[in-house]
Parts: C-alpha cells; structure tokens; sequence
C-alpha cells in the first residue's frame, strides 16, 4: 500500500473556490482504479494549509492516476490557487500501534 501526502498553502480568497471544486471531483479520485481512501484536511492554524490523504493499493496505481487526463486536469486548476510550493510525499507504513484505516 502506498500512501500519498499532498501539502497545499492557498492563497486565503481560494480555500473556499478549492473547496468547492474539490467537491466536483473527489468521488472521480476514489473511483480510480486501485485508491482505496481520500481524505482531505485543513491544517488547524492555518486555514489556507491543507492536506490530500489517499490510500493506492501500490505504486502504479499512483502513477496511473498521477498520469491521467484528471489528474492533470485537476492539477491546472488546483495550482492556480496556491501562494507557494506544494509539497508531496509517498510513504509506506512501518508499523502501526492500532486498528485504523491503514491497518
């Protein structure tokens, strides 16, 4: 399993525009073959920070939807909006002291 962290910093007037689009498509984001969970967060503080959380079952899944027509469709609109670099992280998990969406 493969899992992806996504930190996006808006400019304040977007979160809201974002929020709504993201509406528009994250039922198309799960659907894609093999992402078993999205999840989108805000960071506490930071109203304008968020966080994309998804599940793919492995790496070509990932990249499948890292190449495909929404992905980069989405990725236009998205980007527009922000006031500084995203940053991503593929991660695998480790360990895990509990029963939680991971495992």
């Amino acid at each position: 399993m493969i899992i992806r962290l996504v930190k996006m910093s808006f400019k304040t007037e977007e979160v809201d525009n974002f929020l709504s689009f993201f509406e528009t498509v994250k039922s198309k984001i799960r659907a894609r073959e093999g992402c078993t969970h999205l999840a989108l967060w805000q960071q506490k503080n930071q109203p304008n920070v968020l966080f994309t959380f998804s599940l793919w079952e492995n790496e070509s899944a990932l990249e499948s939807y890292r190449h495909s027509d929404l992905f980069k469709e989405t990725w236009a609109l998205t980007k527009i909006k922000f006031n500084g670099q995203p940053e991503a992280w593929s991660v695998e998990q480790l360990v895990s002291s509990d029963n939680n969406i991971l495992g």
